[in-house]
Order: structure tokens, then C-alpha cells, then sequence
């Protein structure tokens, strides 16, 4: 009596692991046809079997279609599974593609697709693809994969095979030297000096249209005298202004010639200001 006390605690352990290893997914009223004018043969339509795959490798023609319509079911009652696909494998390269399944809450699943669907490396294989169901969900239950049929896919003769582009890999590439640009460089001096002996010959035709209109030089102490600060630098910062400019054409770049340019010219304009205010008064007194 004792030994069926202890024995019974046991026999429900193991039934009980044996009714959670006895449940798993399947599927029910599963259909495989294929229709379109490349199917030579007439539309295909059979039933899928869970433990068998097709006796026969089911025909893809270059506009055929090819559609499977099952009910996935868990321990016998239809149920929508996490994951529904069909996988397709070519048995020469391992290479696979998979299919997933549109599944509704009622278990119905469809999945259908063409040969422009599939991968350029499945439509050149020597062998018919190996197709395989899988059906699995969170829980339990043991999921279900099985080689349900083969697939033979018949490309059109007449048409080239479409070419394998490898895809786009990140790595280590070749190193890249950059050839940068060399510094800009002054012209040619033989140029520069045209253009300096050009400006130099305006300077006596300026002066002689200066003492043409009646430029008075007398007046130059009497101005230096009344403002010399302001006439001193006024001068000066021309100077300095046409000396920052042969900086810059010479070896300055940019950067170093506007901060210097902006400090000359603004005491050239504040200099500049009291100079002429100096010549206005004169010029006020008739003395000019």
C-alpha cells in the first residue's frame, strides 16, 4: 500500500511531463498550388503532409506564381503562432531564403511569391530547393519544422539569368593619401612690376594737377604747426595702409592682414577727421 502511495506521486510527474512534451505546433488543410502561363503542365494544386514531403518536386515557371494556404495549430486547435515561415534552402551552397507567412488570429496563413521574389543565387541552382515549414510561438510547445516538398525553379531560356551583385561589406579598406593644394603664390614679379611702375608714373601727373588747380605748399608748416599729431599720422597710416597691402600680396594671408588693416584704418579716420577739420578752419579764415 505504501509503495502505491509513493509510486502515484511519480506516475503524475510523468504524465504530466509527457502531456507538456506531447504539446506542439502543426498545421492542418495546408494547400500548395502554383497557376500562371509559365506552367507548362497546367495549374498544380496538392495537400501538404506534417510527416511526408511531396513524392514529386512542385514546378516554379518564370511567371508562375506559387501559394500555400495552411491553418497552424497548437496541441490540435488552431491558434496564431509567433513565427510562420517557409524556408527555402539550396542543397548545393546551404544558401536560404525565407517567406513569412500572414497569419490571423483564427490560425489561417498564406504566403505566396514568384521567382522575382527570390534570391539571383536560388534561381541558377543545379539541385531543386529544399522547402521547409516552421511554426513555433512563445510558451512550451515544441515548435514544428519539417521539409515539407522540393521546389524546382525553371528560369526562362530566353532570358539572360540575372547577375549577382556582391553586397556592400564595412572593413578595413586600402589607405587613402590626400594630395592637398598647394599654397596660393603671388604672380609673376615681372607682372607686379609693370603694374608698380604704372602707379609711380600717375605720381608726377598728380602733382602737376595739384599745381595746376593752385595747390599751395606754403601752407604745409603752417598745418603741420596747427595739428601736427593728426597730419603726422593721417600721413602715416597711408603709408602704413599701402604697406599692409604688400605684406598681403607678399607671404600675409587673410587672417593677418585684417586685424592690421582694421587698426591702421581707423586711426587713419579718426586722424584723418581732425586733419580736415584743421584745413576747413583755415580754409573758413580765407586763408586758402
Amino acid at each position: 500500500m505504501r509503495f502505491l502511495r509513493s509510486l502515484i506521486p511519480s506516475l503524475l510527474l510523468l504524465g504530466a511531463g509527457v502531456a507538456e512534451a506531447a504539446s506542439s505546433w502543426n498545421f492542418d488543410e495546408a494547400i500548395i498550388s502554383v497557376t500562371g502561363k509559365g506552367n507548362t503542365a497546367g495549374a498544380f494544386k496538392d495537400k501538404l503532409s506534417d510527416h511526408a514531403p511531396l513524392a514529386k518536386p512542385v514546378t516554379l515557371g518564370s511567371a508562375d506564381s506559387l501559394k500555400i494556404i495552411l491553418t497552424a495549430t497548437e496541441n490540435g486547435k488552431a491558434k496564431r503562432p509567433h513565427q510562420a515561415f517557409l524556408l527555402l534552402r539550396d542543397q548545393d551552397t546551404g544558401l536560404e531564403a525565407t517567406f513569412p507567412f500572414s497569419v490571423k488570429d483564427t490560425g489561417k496563413g498564406k504566403v505566396d511569391f514568384s521567382q522575382k521574389d527570390l534570391p539571383a543565387q536560388l534561381l541558377i541552382s543545379s539541385q531543386p530547393l529544399r522547402a521547409t515549414l516552421l511554426l513555433a510561438s512563445f510558451g512550451s510547445s515544441q515548435a514544428f519544422s519539417n521539409h515539407v516538398f522540393n521546389l524546382d525553379v525553371k528560369p526562362d531560356p530566353n532570358a539572360p539569368l540575372p547577375k549577382y551583385e556582391k553586397p556592400l561589406r564595412y572593413g578595413k579598406l586600402e589607405d587613402i593619401h590626400h594630395i592637398f593644394r598647394a599654397d596660393p603664390k603671388s604672380g609673376p614679379k615681372i607682372v607686379s612690376m609693370f603694374f608698380v611702375l604704372a602707379v609711380l608714373a600717375t605720381v608726377p601727373v598728380l602733382l602737376g594737377v595739384w599745381a595746376y588747380l593752385g595747390a599751395n605748399l606754403d601752407h604745409l608748416s603752417k598745418a603741420v604747426g596747427a595739428a601736427p599729431i593728426s597730419h603726422s599720422l593721417f600721413f602715416s597710416s597711408i603709408l602704413a595702409m599701402e604697406g599692409i597691402f604688400y605684406l598681403y600680396y607678399y607671404n600675409w594671408t587673410l587672417f593677418e592682414m585684417l586685424p592690421a588693416a582694421g587698426v591702421v584704418g581707423l586711426v587713419g579716420f579718426l586722424s584723418g577727421s581732425k586733419a580736415l577739420s584743421e584745413v576747413q578752419s583755415r580754409r573758413l579764415a580765407g586763408e586758402r
